[in-house]
């Protein structure tokens, strides 16, 4: 593996990689972003400290009460409200699952050099903000605005293009989806690393949607050609293809893992007898999930669905396991209400977006060394 000495000089095409193996570029990437602990998908709401982070660059210290959130471009009339008067618009209170478009990346062959996230990438929190679109409309679309531009305060490179973190949405998407201003998280302000003190929350979305530590909304009467709209986040069959965006979140599911881990291959260790496994299940763009099935020594079992924690949030199964001495591979695919089914293998894409591909979890039953 080779990394490019002068990043800021210009983008010299891929990076090879080599599955299974890790650069030290990665290493870095995985210190500074950080996943769930799979032992809390137990938990309806994922504690704060604990959901995901993916931030791409330098984490800005916002000071929350001089912070402005500007509107301009195609509206009536350029504004700016500070966060005290954004928290006195009606509030709301959301639970959310986000997942980062990016997670399972590990598990695509070939694999992108980037963030190597295998199945952590996903949480569940209670967002409290006001809604984006009374907001838009307040402000006054004129009638040639087509999209609406969202710029965070963070600042850094990516291929060689310097760039504040942006991303858009058009008209009918913010009437069609639940956008939020965000400024708390699990009943608490926002924390710096979540976005503080202001975030956008796109429901449904994969997580690259939901611009943190927003400072600027635009309306625009041409279509976005920001660097995280148009270079990135894309399903792309090849380096050179254009693609199309990463939107909506695939259907999903997880299990927490049985039993106790091997420090170092997270492989399970379990005494035979009954236990019952469980897990959550998600879909995107608020569809909710209709089956769980999980494999259990080759044949597939109905799992038990629980109510939703909302109807953007993840969904709770479980099912009853009588495990038997010797080796096994658990498996879970979840099916949402429109038909998609969660797949065994993981979808092709260059970046390795999107890969929705059944959890794997290895279990030794009863087969371990005597307890010293």
């Amino acid at each position: 593996m080779t990394t490019n000495d002068n990043p800021f000089a210009g983008h010299n095409g891929p990076i090879d990689t080599q599955d299974g193996l890790y650069s030290e570029d990665e290493l870095r990437l995985s210190n500074r972003n950080s996943g769930i602990l799979l032992e809390t998908l137990a938990l309806d709401v994922t504690p704060t400290g604990l959901h995901y982070l993916l931030n791409h660059f330098d984490v800005p210290l916002l000071d929350a009460g001089n912070h402005k959130l500007s509107f301009s471009g195609a509206f009536d009339t350029a504004a700016e409200l500070s966060l005290d008067e954004i928290k006195a618009m009606p509030q709301v209170t959301l639970p959310v699952t986000l997942e980062c478009a990016g997670n399972g990346r590990a598990g695509v062959s070939p694999r992108l050099h980037a963030m190597p996230w295998i199945y952590e990438a996903v949480g569940t929190s209670e967002w409290t903000g006001t809604p984006l679109r009374p907001l838009i409309e307040q402000m006054g679309l004129r009638s040639d605005a087509v999209e609406i531009a969202f710029t965070g305060a963070d600042y850094g490179f990516d291929k060689g293009v310097g760039h504040s973190f942006g991303r858009s949405l058009t008209l009918a998407q913010i009437a069609e989806l639940d956008v939020m201003l965000v400024y708390a998280m699990n009943g608490q302000p926002l924390l710096p690393q979540h976005g503080a003190p202001l975030r956008l929350i796109v429901p449904g979305w994969y997580g690259m949607a939901s611009v943190k530590w927003l400072e600027r909304i635009e309306a625009l009467t041409q279509p976005y050609d920001g660097f995280q709209q148009l270079r990135t986040y894309r399903y792309r069959e090849t380096a050179e293809d254009p693609g199309r965006p990463v939107t909506a979140i695939r259907v999903k599911s997880l299990m927490v893992p049985p039993g106790v881990p091997d420090w170092g291959s997270r492989k399970r260790y379990l005494e035979p007898g009954p236990v019952t496994l469980t897990g959550r299940a998600w879909s995107g763009a608020g569809v909710p999930i209709s089956r769980v099935e999980v494999e259990l020594d080759g044949a597939w079992q109905e799992a038990r669905l629980e109510a939703a924690v909302g109807d953007y949030a993840w969904t709770k199964w479980t099912c009853d396991w009588t495990a038997s001495p010797g080796e096994h591979v658990l498996r879970c695919r979840a099916t949402d209400a429109d038909g998609q089914v969660q797949p065994l293998e993981a979808p092709w894409d260059a970046a390795g977006f999107g890969n929705n591909a059944a959890q794997k979890v290895v279990v030794f039953v009863g087969q371990s060394a005597a307890a010293l």
